[in-house]
């Protein structure tokens, strides 16, 4: 009894804890359907059901030994044999199928004539209609399908966070979140773009203090878009907002207003607008918004677009705001190209950010970031390791910078070293360039002295051009899909001139040019090299204007995966463009064949010595071919030489230093680290 009552306590305190998703009444519910069911089955499979006879049988041993009281033909499908009491069977009755009634009667009357029954003697035929239960019995799936989908309403209705359900009902109920706690990233987490980040704290100041600005005329601005290319830290910007600014942070996606069903998308932003009015002063973010704010026009032949309605009631919601709402709407993608013109005019987003990849300045400060909660070895200083990697990782964004933190992280855990090295930062950056180191791919010997030597043509190529940036590192250890890589230090660069072009071009043909000097025939393996060469040629000539028959003009290049049903010019001028960008490569092609020619040596001194070591660094490159006769750039003090500061610069103009406080109130004390810098 103890155990009987110890069980029903437990399944109790299970349905406290809400681990069933019913309350007491579904369950009642639930409880009583499978009592009706369970009493269904049980009769059906006590019920008896009698036993089946031929016709012969019938006729022989019933009706001619007098056995048949009367005849029910049951459904014009059975007949249904009663026998007169006393008749010693297994079953209460006997029954046999007919073909049709009419059929039934002729035999019955033939059987009747055979064995000489006078009428009198003859059983009474009774026709009778009954219900087998086969009609209950195909409607059960229905039934079990409608009362799942009534209970999945009801449940959906009463679910959810705060009581908001998504039942079928409620569809045209904004996604939209207010974001309140748990929100880890602050302004201090976020670096590298202090211009795009000084903006959004004028956003919050503007909410906080619209008297600042009011006192002069100003109008507070309807919203701004963050744009720039995909890791460059747009929604880590809106997080940090949403984490600091003490107004509510309301947070949807773009591809949250566009469903199957017909006129969701304008409900919902309404109301999503009406949440934000709600609750002004506040900011409204929404990411990805190209998913909804795309050109009006473009692939919708003839019919109703949702998301062109979609975006109709967004462009009169942001519109219809006036200053005194306080709501500010900012939006993060990175296709503002493809943005309709309405939506970015002034008076919607009257702002346009532009984060783009940070400079090696920026890089720094992202560095510094990522490094805080990474055991580094203590001979390392973070602030020297930080300008260091950032001098050695052009181009990188916040995301890809964050991805080495945490790579050489990871390489010093798999090899349980007690803290993360300079060595597993290198490590890191390989891995994220070059993609996974392959040590256990085979190579033919044939195979591996062809990479060797191409590699040592890209080195030896660069080694003595004077506009190609700086040899890091050259190896023929298969990483991602290359069987072999030269790495180089870009410069922080931004105008390039036709010679350093011509020259980077003469670099990449390296490869290619070394396998024709020294084994007489090409490989695949410069494949990726002629990619690069022909995109550069064809920039040149049809963006860059410096083809002289070309002349002056820029044309756009299709982007990849675009489809392009004409050309902004004549075929006379793709011909003369082809023309020209051949005879660039092919110029190309002949002073890099006239350099390797000239340091055969060299080439082959460093492809045997590839082949020795894998793996040749900048030192070893100065052993082998003496210093590079050129000046270059390889540490963080040259790069920053001349451009006023070490350090990034984070200090905010007299307006914003108190951007999160009211002024005349009580007001928050502020962290001394959000006048610091943060990573993107």
């Amino acid at each position: 009894m103890t155990s009987y009552h110890q069980n029903i306590k437990m399944c109790y305190s299970i349905d406290a804890k809400g681990d069933f998703p019913w309350d007491e009444k579904d369950f009642r519910y639930l409880m009583v359907t499978l009592a009706g069911l369970g009493s269904l089955l049980l009769y059906l499979y006590f019920k008896d059901n009698g036993r089946e006879i031929s016709w012969k049988d019938f006729v022989h041993r019933y009706l001619g030994r007098g056995l048949v009281e009367r005849l029910e033909v049951v459904n014009k499908q059975f007949v249904r044999v009663i026998l007169v009491p006393g008749t010693d069977i297994e079953s209460s009755y006997v029954w046999f199928n007919i073909g049709s009634v009419d059929t039934f009667e002729r035999n019955l009357e033939a059987a009747h004539l055979e064995l000489g029954l006078e009428p009198s003697h003859r059983a009474a035929v009774v026709y009778s209609t009954e219900s087998d239960g086969s009609f209950l019995m195909s409607m059960i799936p229905s039934l079990l399908l409608i009362g799942f989908l009534l209970l999945t309403l009801r449940r959906s209705s009463i679910g959810g966070a705060g009581g908001r359900g998504r039942s079928p009902f409620s569809m045209s109920e904004s996604t939209a979140k207010m974001m309140k706690e748990n929100i880890e990233v602050k302004f201090k987490d976020v670096a590298g773009c202090e211009e795009a980040k000084l903006e959004i704290l004028e956003f919050v100041n503007f909410l906080k203090n619209p008297q600042q600005y009011q006192d002069l005329g100003a109008k507070i601005p309807k919203g701004a878009v963050l744009s720039g290319p995909p890791g460059t830290g747009k929604t880590l910007l809106a997080k940090a907002t949403a984490g600091e600014a003490n107004v509510p942070f309301i947070a949807v996606n773009g591809s949250e207003f566009l469903e199957m069903f017909v006129g969701v998308g304008p409900a919902r932003v309404r109301d999503m607008f009406a949440m934000a009015r709600k609750n002004a002063p506040c900011i409204l973010f929404i990411d990805e918004i190209d998913a909804v704010g795309r050109k009006r026009g473009g692939g919708n032949f003839g019919g109703q677009s949702e998301q062109e309605n979609t975006l109709n009631q967004l462009l009169v919601e942001m519109d219809g705001f006036n200053t005194a709402t306080n709501v500010v709407v900012l939006a993060g993608t990175n296709r503002p190209d493809i943005l309709d013109p309405a939506l970015m005019r002034p008076g919607r987003f009257d702002r346009q950010i532009y984060i783009g990849p940070p400079d090696i300045k920026g890089r720094a400060s992202i560095f510094k970031v990522h490094l805080q909660p990474i055991k580094l070895d203590p001979s390392l200083d973070k602030d020297a390791l930080a300008r260091k990697m950032a001098a050695a990782t052009p181009g990188f964004t916040g995301a890809d910078i964050a991805n080495v933190c945490n790579e050489a992280a990871l390489i010093a855990a798999r090899y349980l070293s007690p803290a993360v090295s300079h060595t597993h930062f290198e490590q890191a950056i390989d891995r994220v360039i070059g993609g996974l180191e392959k040590k256990t791919q085979v190579l033919q010997p044939t195979e591996k002295k062809t990479v060797a030597y191409h590699e040592a043509g890209h080195a030896v190529a660069g080694w003595f051009l004077q506009h190609v940036d700086p040899l890091l590192k050259v190896s023929i250890i298969p990483r991602g899909k290359g069987l072999g890589y030269a790495q180089y230090l870009p410069r922080e660069q931004y105008l390039y001139t036709k010679e350093q072009l011509f020259d980077r071009m003469c670099m990449m043909l390296g490869g290619r040019v070394a396998e024709q000097v020294f084994f007489g025939r090409i490989t695949t393996g410069a494949q990726d090299d002629l990619k690069k060469v022909t995109q550069s040629a064809y920039s040149q000539v049809v963006q860059f204007g410096m083809s002289e028959k070309v002349g002056q003009v820029s044309f756009d290049l299709p982007r990849q995966g675009e489809m392009v049903l004409e050309k902004p010019y004549s075929e006379a001028t793709a011909e003369l463009i082809d023309k020209e960008v051949r005879g660039l490569v092919d110029q190309a092609y002949e002073s890099t064949m006239q350099l390797i020619k000239e340091k055969k040596e060299q080439v082959e001194m460093v492809g045997n010595h590839l082949l020795e070591k894998e793996v040749l660094n900048k030192e070893d490159m100065v052993e082998l071919l003496g210093p590079r006769p050129f000046q270059e750039k390889s540490t963080y003090e040259e790069f920053v030489e001349g451009t006023g500061s070490f350090e990034e610069d984070t200090s905010l103009p007299e307006g914003l230093r108190d951007w999160n406080q009211e002024r005349g109130g009580e007001a928050e004390e502020t962290d001394p680290a959000q006048e610091k810098q943060q990573p993107v």
